[in-house]
């Protein structure tokens, strides 16, 4: 059988546990249950299908239902096992000692995934352990995930150096008369000889995205499902979003949104570029979106609420008379201007109206303004940043400006 290498250091796994254990305490939850694959790859360095019981205090327990030898090859936790499915997991824990004191009972309160588990699973669950309450963790994984350690940043690092490499070639592929979808195929096999993972993760129910958006002129401003301030026809009804048959033309804008994972981890970015110089229309809207960067960039220090952020952002694009065409042309628009990013592309914090989190050093965030000028294009800029203490530090190098070709 074929070698799998740790893919994460054992080290990082348990500091990762021992921040999650702290939230379940102080919400008075007794253990997690994870099988989401990627708060298992957080949690335990795989996404071979199984259970992850992390106690409030103690050792994990992985519980594999397959592939069992390779996870145990790729994960550094301790204590892994075979497991026949999800009915066995109440004896398993009590034959490993993970049971109530005394009593040999079950755990009262265990908490779950609730933004993601599947309902029937819910149920399964439920059946196996008949007296336990089970209470959402989600959102406390989420915060776990939300603050990135020294390990993660540098693998976001080495996305960013190979996203950086992959606009680089980007011209190649731009040509007059050349459908969106064949220059977006090119750009894409190019990434993959970088090393470019394949997967681009949402959360968000529904959520899918392959590489991300290459468009140009008026299909970049056709709106779609996608929670995206860019949607894009795609070649069918069946895949709604992103590069389509339009061929590229002179003088429009083309946007390259696209995301590049290594090791899982992700950095998504936005640039604009065009055959000959855009008109002046474009380039002011563009130049807009870069000073509400930089706005984004002075702010957003440890401390500040995301919502802070946000409205500086759309009270400068309000004054610049760009309010009707901001993240969006029409309604409904996007409400929020920036995203966390890591193992997912929509991770915590958002950069949106209603959300008050306060800002932590080591997030990582996409921080996104565009304009979208209905039946013409969309112009701006993405960039994900480190939050450090003096302000955003922009991970990639590649040039904000439009890029005449």
């Amino acid at each position: 059988m074929e070698s799998f290498k740790l893919s994460t250091p054992r080290n990082e796994l348990y500091k990762r546990i021992e921040k999650f254990q702290l939230r379940l305490k102080e919400k008075e939850v007794d253990a997690a249950l994870i099988s989401y694959k990627t708060d298992l790859f957080y949690f335990s360095g795989t996404i071979q299908q199984g259970w992850l019981y992390i106690p409030a205090e103690g050792a994990p327990l992985f519980m594999v239902f397959k592939d069992f030898p390779r996870a145990k090859q790729e994960s550094g936790l301790d204590t892994i096992i075979p497991l026949k499915g999800p009915q066995y997991i109440p004896e398993t824990l009590k034959e490993h000692g993970y049971t109530i004191p005394d009593t040999g009972a079950s755990p009262a309160t265990i908490g779950v995934e609730f933004d993601v588990l599947p309902v029937n699973q819910l149920n399964i669950y439920k059946r196996a352990f008949p007296k336990t309450e089970f209470i959402d963790v989600s959102v406390d994984i989420r915060l776990t995930r939300a603050v990135k350690s020294e390990y993660e940043i540098n693998i976001i690092r080495r996305c960013a150096g190979k996203w950086d490499k992959m606009m680089e070639k980007a011209p190649d592929y731009i040509e007059e008369g050349v459908s969106e979808v064949a220059a977006a195929g090119k750009l894409e096999g190019y990434a993959r000889t970088l090393g470019h993972q394949g997967f681009i993760r949402m959360r968000i129910w529904t959520g899918e995205l392959l590489y991300g958006h290459f468009m140009s002129g008026s299909s970049a401003s056709l709106p779609s499902h996608l929670a995206s301030a860019t949607g894009g026809p795609g070649t069918c009804a069946a895949s709604a979003q992103g590069a389509g048959f339009k061929k590229i033309e002179k003088n429009e804008p083309i946007l390259i949104d696209y995301a590049f994972g290594v090791d899982g981890y992700l950095i998504d970015n936005t640039r604009i570029f065009s055959i000959g110089r855009l008109s002046d229309e474009f380039l002011k809207a563009h130049d807009t979106m870069l000073e509400a960067q930089e706005i984004a960039r002075k702010i957003a220090l440890p401390g500040t609420p995301c919502e802070d952020i946000y409205f500086a952002m759309l009270k400068h694009v309000e004054n610049a008379g760009y309010k009707d065409y901001f993240m969006g042309a029409g309604e409904p628009r996007i409400k929020f201007t920036g995203h966390g990013i890591g193992l997912e592309i929509d991770e915590f914090p958002f950069i949106a109206q209603g959300h008050k989190l306060t800002l932590e050093k080591n997030m990582v965030i996409a921080m996104e303004p565009k304009i979208v000028i209905p039946g013409k294009g969309v112009v701006g800029i993405e960039n994900t940043h480190l939050v450090t203490e003096t302000g955003l530090e922009s991970l990639a190098s590649f040039p904000d400006e439009i890029a005449v070709i």
